[in-house]
């Protein structure tokens, strides 16, 4: 099972590699879990500063398989949705960023796999959509949420209930997309690089930054300004902070040590 995603490092990044490309890595049960067990592997290996999720071939993931929905019954079918939020959210999870590569088709439970990173690159021949309803369905692994979050609900609207694909042109202007790499190959090493510079940044910063950029903008903006102020407070506590500020003074790279 864990073959269907594959991991590696780049010193302190690891890449993730859906790995079903003559199925256009449809999200299928086991690489749904199979992506679960990587995401455990990686929130217990404290040598891992930054996640990059790429797909393998010529799509990051077409969508979730419906060769295997088919016969689903509306009892099963919730529990299939349940298995893809589950894998989601454990990626969503994570205290260290991540960043979706994606290289090709990024549909319905793909682009919901990209939105669920903290942000997304793309090859210039990537596509976006949520083509749920072209099948008499609705996305169900997080894409009426998380992609509203990404663009707004009026886009969100009009790729969820139209149905239409778009290109890299557009998902760039909506800002769906942060950057755009002209081949797979420098994507992957595009994001890779931007998970290296992260590493070098102060860990325990990048994770409490990155856990008030997750709830902050949910939470009512006088409840968002005190969880701001009270992680502020709570980070001068730790031994990064006075590292990366004698660092600073003393003109030399600092030495993190994520405590």
């Amino acid at each position: 099972m864990a073959d269907l995603v594959l991991s590696e490092r780049r010193g302190a990044v690891a890449l993730l590699t859906l790995s079903r490309p003559e199925a256009l890595n449809a999200l299928n049960r086991e690489l749904l879990e199979a992506l679960s067990e990587r995401t455990a592997e990686i929130a217990d290996d404290p040598a891992v500063r930054a996640v990059v999720v790429t797909g393998q071939g010529r799509a990051f993931a077409a969508g979730a398989d419906i060769a295997e929905m088919r016969s689903l019954s509306a009892v099963e079918g919730r529990a299939f949705s349940g298995l893809g939020h589950r894998a989601f959210a454990s990626l969503e999870a994570l205290v260290v960023p991540t960043i979706a590569a994606v290289n090709g088709f990024a549909l319905g439970g793909g682009c919901e796999l990209a939105c669920a990173c903290d942000w997304i690159y793309a090859s210039a021949k990537a596509r976006f959509g949520q083509p749920e309803v072209n099948l008499g369905l609705v996305p169900g692994f997080g894409g009426t949420s998380r992609l509203a979050r990404k663009v707004g609900p009026g886009w969100a609207r009009e790729l969820v209930l139209t149905g239409e694909p778009i290109g890299i042109d557009d998902a760039l202007r909506i800002g769906l997309v942060n950057q755009v790499f002209e081949d797979p190959e420098s994507l992957v090493e595009g994001a890779v690089a931007t998970g290296a510079k992260i590493a070098e940044k102060g860990p325990l910063a990048v994770a409490v930054a990155k856990r008030l950029l997750v709830e902050g903008p949910d939470a009512d903006a006088r409840v968002a300004h005190a969880m701001e102020q009270e992680a502020f407070g709570a980070v001068f506590a730790s031994e990064d902070r006075a590292e990366g500020m004698d660092a600073f003074l003393e003109k030399r790279e600092p030495a993190f040590k994520g405590h």
